[in-house]
């Protein structure tokens, strides 16, 4: 899957499973202080990336997501791996 579509398809579950508005997303964007997603909507979010994407993401891993791009970037790499 090419990175594009990964970033398009986590905007989407953004929009759609948080309620964030489209034109607020960027990829340098941070959960928290930018788009005020509190840590349940961080769950949330993870538990919607691994069943979007078929990916497993370990709370190790998931603990280090701050903002959207990294979200991408981790998504990209299970995908790949």
């Amino acid at each position: 899957m090419e990175r594009a579509e990964i970033e398009s398809k986590l905007t989407d579950l953004l929009v759609d499973e948080l309620g964030l508005e489209r034109d607020k997303i960027a990829m340098d964007a941070t959960f928290e202080e930018d788009l005020e997603v509190d840590s349940l909507g961080v769950v949330e979010l993870l538990m919607a990336l691994e069943d979007n994407f078929g990916v497993k993401i370990p709370d190790e891993e998931a603990e280090q997501i701050q903002t959207v791009g990294q979200a991408v970037d981790l998504v990209e790499q299970k995908l790949d791996s």
